[in-house]
């Protein structure tokens, strides 16, 4: 995608923040009451947990100023507000978890349905620089990251916080010196641990990077299993992965080394806290200073808030490894829309079907222009064939036509309306296209027929699939039109897949149709067959045909001949065989009735 292109989106599309931390909130703030009740629950089951060496000292002092008497009965008010904690953190925890229960799998859905809704608007460019099982691992890895995040922050650093002030708040109430010892080291280890972490991030980033790449090639080479077998590669393909492996491998160690340098660090640090709280007040007891349940309670706050802090530098590593998820498909994914409809763009409403370019630019690169000032006019009803050797331009005026990219001068008009304001939508509405490689749906062959027009009936399916030649070897196939084809078609032949495509662009009967090819993967006589019921489905459609087999197109009104980004001659079959030119010589020299490379 081009650098200078300034942050445009599809209209269409969900207002998705480019930037990591607004695009966490924008997910959270759809559930923002659940939120808030989530915190409020786990901050009532922070406090009774950290509550309980309160209720033990309570406990302990109450014992220790025993004078006779039943023990249960003196003590019952301390063994109640013990009791009380015990039920209220159950209370607190479990419908803190109903909650999340609730939320999380919403969450979820609604982070990916946004992501899935924002990457369909991007461009053909976009989607031939990505590998589609890598974008496919984004969104997934991206959506659970933002659920881990969220958690993070509600159910582990918030509740930690709620003890470390609970807890200073107890130990202040002992002894002043013993309240600041501890929250001294709480701010150093809070203040150390995060910034460990940070440094930590970038590791993890990269680390998430590298298995999004390694989880693309494993979908590749799967994809492409077949051609390794064919080629006897499976070997190579091994060794191929084992470097991208390799290479996450390396990632990793680096990642958990230096979490592990971060572990020793913490398990010194709990170290420290735990003989200093206990020595401290050792001395303060000693010293008639503390009561003995004064020192059972700040042992015990030592102890759990030891536990939280490891907890806490745990989590800290974790937290920015989620949020280096989510960054890392905020950057692929949330990216300017390289081609989106104009904000007054209207629907397209074709009457005639008549197509202009009119001085055209066009260059995949500005540098290397394809189009230098191309014009052509194409007839209400004609049906025109492309013809020209690979790289002449028969593809690129075609993409343009479909607007998969746009030029960068000119304008290209269909019925008067320049194609620039319309919407996308209307004009792919209005324009079939039978590409020489199809790809289906691993759906039914119903639906993938049915894509043509979503409320076609069966009988409808099947007349469009009985024109395609494609009833008779579905019916051979046991489940019929309920067969699912495989990932992108695999179960079926090359042929098989083409007539397919064919039954689903006569399905969608729009009056501009582009072939490509269309019949390329077929025997001679399905062809002809198909050919003619295509002429039939063609009435008074604009067709373009683009052929390397001329005699595909020899019968059409017109023919374009592209050299080089012009066309160089256009007429009927016999008016350019006539001419002697560039198209006679096209035609002397194809073998096998096809042109060479």
């Amino acid at each position: 995608m081009p650098k200078s292109l300034k942050f445009q989106r599809a209209a269409a599309a969900p207002d998705l923040p480019a930037s990591t931390v607004k695009f966490i909130l924008y997910c959270m703030s759809h559930f923002r009451w659940l939120m808030l009740l989530m915190v409020f629950l786990e901050t009532g089951q922070a406090a009774a947990n950290i509550l309980v060496p309160y209720a033990v000292k309570a406990i302990m002092d109450g014992v220790a100023q025993l004078a006779g008497g039943p023990v249960l009965e003196t003590l019952r008010g301390p063994l109640l507000f013990l009791a009380g904690l015990a039920l209220a953190e159950i209370i607190f925890s479990r419908a803190s978890g109903a909650v999340l229960i609730t939320m999380g799998p919403r969450l979820r859905q609604r982070t990916t349905q946004n992501l899935f809704a924002y990457l369909q608007y991007h461009s053909v460019r976009y989607f031939g620089n990505h590998f589609a099982g890598g974008l496919a691992h984004r969104i997934s890895e991206t959506a659970m990251s933002v659920n881990h995040t969220v958690w993070s922050v509600i159910a582990d650093f918030w509740p930690i916080m709620v003890t470390f002030a609970v807890s200073i708040t107890l130990l202040l109430g002992v002894h002043q010196g013993l309240g600041l010892f501890v929250a001294g080291w709480v701010f150093v280890y809070v203040l150390s641990s995060y910034f460990m972490a940070t440094r930590c991030q970038p590791y993890a980033q990269n680390y998430a990077a590298t298995r999004s790449l390694v989880n693309g090639k494993i979908v590749d080479a799967v994809t492409n299993i077949l051609n390794a077998k064919l080629f006897a590669r499976l070997g190579f393909e091994r060794q191929y992965l084992n470097g991208f492996l390799e290479t996450e491998v390396q990632a990793g160690r680096r990642t958990f080394w230096y979490m592990e340098r971060v572990r020793w660090f913490q398990f010194i640090a709990a170290a420290s806290l735990k003989l200093g709280t206990v020595y401290y007040a050792l001395t303060l007891w000693d010293g008639g200073l503390i009561t003995v349940g004064d020192f059972t309670m700040s042992v015990g706050l030592a102890l759990l808030i030891i536990n939280d802090a490891r907890n806490l530098t745990r989590r800290f590593l974790e937290f920015f490894e989620y949020v280096g998820n989510v960054a890392n498909g905020v950057d692929t994914i949330i990216r300017p829309h390289e081609i989106v409809d104009a904000p007054d763009a209207q629907p397209l409403q074709i009457t005639q079907g008549r197509i202009e370019f009119r001085h055209v630019q066009f260059g995949y690169d500005a540098a290397q222009p394809v189009f230098d000032g191309l014009s052509v006019v194409i007839e209400p009803g004609q049906r025109v064939g492309l013809v020209g050797f690979s790289g002449s331009g028969k593809s690129t005026f075609v993409n343009l036509m479909l607007r998969n990219f746009e030029p960068q001068g000119g304008q290209i008009l269909i019925d008067g309306t320049d194609i620039m304001g319309v919407t996308q939508d209307s004009l792919h509405e209005q324009i079939s296209l039978i590409p020489q490689d199809p790809s289906l749906f691993h759906r039914s062959l119903k639906e993938n027929i049915g894509y043509g027009k979503l409320d076609s009936s069966d009988t409808e399916i099947a007349a469009a699939a009985k024109m395609a030649h494609a009833d008779e070897f579905i019916r051979d196939i046991t489940e019929g039109y309920d067969s699912l084809v495989g990932e992108r078609g695999v179960k079926l032949s090359g042929g098989q897949r083409q007539r397919i495509t064919i039954a689903r662009v006569m399905l969608k009967d729009a009056p501009i149709l582009i072939l490509d090819e269309a019949t390329s993967s077929l025997d001679s006589v399905t062809e002809k067959t198909i050919q003619e019921n295509l002429d039939r489905a063609m009435g008074r459609k604009t067709v373009i045909a683009v052929a390397h087999r001329l005699s595909t197109i020899a019968h059409l009104d017109r023919i374009l001949v592209f050299d080089n980004g012009r066309i160089v001659e256009d007429g009927s079959h016999d008016e350019l065989l006539a001419l002697q030119g560039f198209y006679h010589r096209l035609w002397s020299m194809q073998a096998g009735g096809f042109l060479p490379e």
